[in-house]
């Protein structure tokens, strides 16, 4: 692809304004949302007042506060993870450009960033965060979990952050410790997973002595070679499901498989391995692709994401960048000093422009990928005059599951509340739980507001369908390692092709003998087929590409966390 093929968002000559859709401020597309004027006062009022019906009291019913979204992404990589490439200011720029609200940096586990990386990146952090007031940057770490594949971890910020992750990276990382086999066959298998799970326990404690004021951990790309088993995912979120809180839903390098690109093998997320001799061996062969982007985990209904939640338990999922290598990007590793590495350096030296296409697999933050987080209104205006408070309630909304993603800007924004038929109140959103009696009726309101403007390719986003997907709540399973969800289905779909604007959809439900809970599901409609466990479950799901034609942007979906409903006596 020579340079005067590539696309408007790659082309140098173009303006910052033209590339970015989002480049409205977050303030004005609250205002368009009418969380501004008398309506933000309104809800900022509602949030401070005692719900009259609180979902945790033992009453049925339930009122969660009003909401802001904030866009971000926590998996990004600059020269101070030994495999990435770009500065730390050009990371930052291209998030702010492409509409993130916060970011989070997370550089690979290694001896040269815990000796000296960490510290120099910290730097970096602190002059941004006073250059870029309106941004939230978390410094975090990608950590490799011993036994298992990758985790995001980050803390809120405060003069402990890089002590707290240094030390964790020192004490408990399993590429360091040496501690990263967890096949069947491995001896010291049942070791290194012991050790990630105390590795978990040891952040939690952080947090409760008040070391750090919040601390987060997620599992990144966690099919990607198949070796995250049911059995880990769960005694992970069981150690502190207060610190781990969930999974990538969909992968980073989600421009892998761009048709020319990398080659005919490619697939979206990079998701292009086979099972090996550490990866679980329950998983089946399909489980190792990604479907429309997203892994296997979370896009198959009745898999192991809804297993894990027909739990009872929430479970969150994201999606980000994993910036390493932008796709049609020209910039280079540049060249080492003699004697220096990233050992002795703990950073890259700074990438060199060559205005000749480079290879990637990854998008921008925020250019593709995109993690909604809702926080309270008053967090929000704590936020906007600069308070670090802001930080710790994006912590806060993501902890509490109010969590949805998208992938090439479908939506401009979307609003989840279940209510009791009758009940006067605002019901309660995504991640939460309602409560209610057997027999009663229910409504699920989904309001989406359609994309506005083009995206970054230059597409107008069309969402197509809406999918709502319902699974029964059975309480701990005795088998751990099981990754089906067998009475979980897609309940009901809507066809929302052509509406624009801002719509609610009211979609009728009932509560029956069970506890029960509800997740969405939505596309631009081009790719769909049976899903992964059959029509019955799953009559238009998302499928795989073939290899090397994955075009990202011709194949795009949002996801919801799950809402949750305790029947009364279930």
């Amino acid at each position: 692809m020579t340079e005067q093929q590539l696309p408007a968002w790659a082309d140098p000559s173009v303006s910052p304004a033209a590339l970015d859709p989002q480049g409205v401020s977050r303030r004005g597309l609250l205002r368009r949302a009418g969380l501004f004027g008398a309506g933000f006062a309104l809800g900022s009022a509602a949030t401070n007042r005692t719900p009259a019906l609180a979902a945790g009291d033992g009453r049925p019913g339930g009122e969660d506060p009003h909401l802001a979204y904030l866009v971000g992404d926590h998996h990004i990589h600059s020269v101070y993870s030994h495999d990435a490439k770009y500065t730390f200011s050009q990371l930052a720029a291209a998030g702010a450009k492409y509409g993130l609200d916060w970011m989070v940096f997370t550089e690979h586990s290694n001896f040269g960033h815990a000796d000296q990386g960490a510290a120099l990146e910290h730097e970096e952090i602190l002059t941004a965060r006073a250059e870029n007031p309106r941004q939230l940057i978390f410094q975090g770490l990608e950590w490799y979990i011993p036994a298992a594949e990758h985790c995001t971890v980050f803390t809120a910020p405060g003069r402990h952050e890089v002590d707290l992750l240094t030390r964790f990276e020192s004490a408990y990382d399993g590429k360091l410790l040496a501690y990263d086999k967890g096949g069947p066959a491995d001896a010291d298998t049942a070791r290194n997973e012991a050790h990630a799970v105390k590795a978990i326990k040891w952040l939690a404690e952080q947090r409760r002595s008040g070391y750090v004021d919040d601390v987060l951990v997620l599992a990144n790309h966690p099919m990607r070679l198949g070796i995250d088993s049911p059995h880990e995912l769960r005694a992970w979120r069981d150690a502190a499901p207060e610190i781990m809180i969930g999974m990538e839903g969909a992968p980073g390098a989600q421009g892998a498989a761009i048709p020319g690109w990398r080659g005919p093998t490619s697939i979206r997320g990079e998701y292009e391995n086979k099972p090996s001799a550490q990866s679980w061996p329950g998983y089946p062969a399909g489980a190792y692709l990604t479907y429309g982007g997203f892994d296997w985990t979370t896009a198959t209904v009745g898999g192991l994401w809804d297993s894990m939640l027909a739990e009872g338990r929430l479970f969150s999922v994201t999606s980000n960048s994993d910036a390493h290598r932008i796709v049609f990007d020209t910039w280079k590793n540049g060249d080492w000093q003699p004697g220096q590495s990233f050992d002795t350096t703990g950073k890259l030296p700074d990438p060199v422009n060559t205005d000749t296409p480079q290879p990637g697999s990854d998008f921008w933050p925020g250019q593709f990928s995109r993690t909604h987080v809702g926080v309270t209104l008053p967090h929000y205006l704590d936020r906007v005059g600069g308070a670090p408070i802001g930080y710790r309630a994006v912590m806060a909304g993501m902890r509490a599951g109010r969590v949805w993603l998208d992938h090439g800007h479908l939506l401009d924004g979307l609003d989840v509340r279940l209510t009791r038929d009758g009940d006067r109140g605002r019901g309660v959103t995504l991640g939460g739980r309602l409560r209610v009696r057997k027999g009663e009726k229910l409504t699920l309101n989904v309001t989406v507001t359609t994309a506005s403007r083009p995206n970054p390719q230059g597409i107008l986003p069309q969402l197509a369908h809406v999918d709502v997907i319902r699974g029964a709540v059975r309480g701990p399973v005795a088998d751990r390692d099981t990754w089906k969800a067998p009475d979980t289905r897609v309940a009901a779909s809507k066809d929302v092709s052509g509406r624009t604007g801002t719509y609610t959809l009211r979609i009728p439900l009932a509560a029956g003998e069970e506890s029960f809970y509800v997740r969405l599901r939505g596309s631009d409609g081009n790719r769909n087929g049976t899903g992964y466990l059959g029509a019955s479950v799953d009559p238009h799901g998302p499928v795989p590409h073939a290899p090397g034609d994955g075009d990202p942007w011709a194949d795009t979906w949002f996801y919801s966390n799950p809402v949750f409903v305790d029947v009364e006596g279930a």
